[in-house]
């Protein structure tokens, strides 16, 4: 890092920082904030916009994945000039804090918006990252082949009634690596054991392609139940193609949950449930996801 004080490998600060609320001197009087982001969404480039419209400080940033920019913090070690780091996976979120890749922080902001739940670790100088978006592990299933109920929690994904049904990604992925480690932390190693287990007799296939592929694998009827995250079916939901729809039109959406505890990577309750201004939306997942759509678009 560069000797201006700004604790080693940046830190994961993230809406924070495009708040303003987190500047140290130093990047101030530089004029400049290097960000290192692993998101690729127009969203951030209209905050980052903000930001420097706000501030006067111009973004100057670096992209890759996530296992890019751990390889690069490393690569750089303390010469980093990393102010702050943006990843989108918890798997690899985890593992770069325990690489100790992120420096303690506090902030008032954060911590008055930020659950504790979705804080890195904290020894008395603040989280070593905050979380500011979470995204849904949904199951993607035919309706003419599986009942809503099979597939109403993660742990029905195991039932041998699902035998030669399920296709995901690899387990090795991090997507799935979160999913997994979530379902062991909300049970025991036994029971995890079990589980995956069930899971992989349950293969229609050698696990293989992305979430789009095994999104069109139900639609086809290659493959009855399927793992994907929730974004990737609001990208053919959306699509200008017809054959995006027309995949779309085949199948249906569950959104599970794990130990009761919820949809998605951690388990973790959702604060904004709670929120005075929050109201639940029931209904079938893949029509009501539409009609929402039709609304904000």
């Amino acid at each position: 890092m560069r000797a201006s004080g700004i604790p080693p490998f940046g830190r994961f600060v993230a809406r924070a920082l495009l708040l303003g609320s987190v500047l140290c001197g130093a990047v101030q009087a530089q004029g400049v904030l290097n960000v290192y982001s692993a998101r690729h969404y127009p969203s951030d480039e209209a905050l980052y916009a903000a930001f420097t419209q706000q501030t006067g400080i111009r973004i100057q940033r670096v992209d890759a994945d996530d296992a890019g920019l751990v390889a690069r913090l490393k690569a750089e070690g303390q010469q980093s000039p990393a102010d702050v780091v943006l990843m989108v996976d918890a798997s690899r979120l985890w593992r770069a804090e325990q690489d100790g890749l992120f420096a303690p922080m506090q902030d008032a902001v954060l911590q008055a918006r930020v659950p504790r739940a979705l804080r890195g670790q904290d020894q008395g100088q603040g989280p070593h990252w905050w979380g500011i978006s979470t995204r849904a592990r949904v199951v993607v299933y035919d309706p003419k082949r599986v009942k809503p109920e099979q597939v109403a929690t993660y742990q029905g994904l195991a039932n041998p009634a699902l035998k030669g049904l399920l296709c995901t990604r690899s387990g090795a992925h991090p997507y799935n690596l979160s999913l997994f480690g979530a379902y062991l932390a909300h049970t025991n190693e036994a029971r995890a054991r079990d589980w995956l287990g069930g899971l992989v007799a349950n293969m229609a296939r050698p696990p293989r392609g992305g979430d789009t592929d095994q999104i069109r694998g139900v639609a086809s009827g290659e493959c009855g139940v399927a793992l994907a995250n929730s974004y990737y079916v609001a990208r053919l939901m959306r699509s200008p193609r017809p054959a995006d729809r027309q995949v779309m039109a085949k199948v249906a959406l569950a959104f599970p949950s794990l130990q009761g505890q919820g949809t998605g990577y951690s388990g973790i309750e959702n604060p904004l449930f709670f929120k005075d201004n929050t109201r639940m939306y029931y209904g079938d997942a893949k029509n009501t996801v539409g009609e929402l759509l039709t609304k904000i678009s």
